[in-house]
């Protein structure tokens, strides 16, 4: 007999072993089947193996002669130390990956809100604003934890460009400024640093009670503002890369409304203390 018959006759053999398997296997009861899932999976994927596989003549008719070549291999299986689990990690991995990658596009989505709390209470962008405070809560932690991962206790080995590619230069900028500013007195930051900072505008009344102050030695945070400034003068020399950065008129167009509202606001709280 030519290996062709062979195989297609060993082939008809384990079909019927299976066939005999399921019938069994659809008797017992459910959660002695969900017990046998991976075997019956994987006698399945054995048989559409066979199906597609050419085995020489010697080795088609040795499997032949056992009377459960099926389960024979199956057990040969079972016993076989693979690579599966490294497998199921790897797709666990990466599934979590890209779901990260989505809630990164979603964070980058977020336009950071250039006005007051009091301002989007009054023109109902409430939404907008809480949106941007928390994307800035966010982009304060995860700056947090790459200093905490990259501090050795004496040395700053932190990479800035996660958290700039995570969050957008613009929002890391804030935080960052924010952070600075909210410590003035701090001689921990050096001057060009501070004057960096003191050229960001800030919209809130009051930030240096904001919940995204970054809270970590302010020598180490210095460490990391000039890397961050680095990163930003990378990519502004890079060709057809573009920093967002706020112009000259929209400084002074936010330093305007800050001084406008203020005293409305001021007015606000006295009337409410009044009653």
């Amino acid at each position: 007999m030519d290996a062709e018959k062979l195989n297609q006759e060993l082939y008809n053999k384990m079909m019927a072993e299976q066939k005999e398997y399921r019938s069994w296997l659809v008797g017992q009861k459910p959660e002695d089947i969900l017990n046998h899932v991976f075997e019956y999976s994987a006698r399945e994927d054995i048989l559409m193996e066979i199906s597609a596989l050419a085995l020489p003549e010697q080795q088609a008719a040795a499997l032949l002669t056992s009377p459960s070549p099926l389960a024979d291999i199956y057990k040969d299986f079972r016993n076989t130390e693979t690579n599966q689990m490294e497998v199921v990690a790897d797709c666990i991995k990466g599934r979590a990956e890209k779901l990260m990658e989505k809630q990164r596009e979603a964070t980058r989505s977020i336009p950071l809100y250039q006005q007051s709390g009091e301002y989007a209470r009054e023109h109902g962008e409430q939404d907008a604003f809480l949106a941007s405070r928390q994307a800035n809560v966010a982009c304060k932690e995860a700056i947090e934890a790459t200093i905490r991962a990259g501090f050795d206790g004496m040395y700053l080995h932190a990479d800035a460009k996660g958290v700039l590619a995570e969050f957008g230069p613009e929002r890391v900028t804030y935080v960052l400024a924010a952070t600075i500013q909210s410590k003035g007195w701090d001689e921990r930051f050096s001057r060009g640093n501070k004057a960096w900072a003191a050229a960001i505008p800030m919209f809130e009344q009051d930030h240096r009670r904001s919940p995204y102050i970054v809270h970590i030695h302010s020598t180490v945070v210095n460490g990391f503002v000039d890397m961050v400034r680095k990163e930003l003068a990378a990519m502004r020399n890079q060709p057809g890369q573009t920093v967002e950065k706020p112009s000259i008129r929209d400084q002074l167009a936010a330093a305007k409304t800050a001084q406008t509202e203020k005293p409305a606001i001021q007015q606000r709280q006295k009337d409410r203390e009044a009653r």
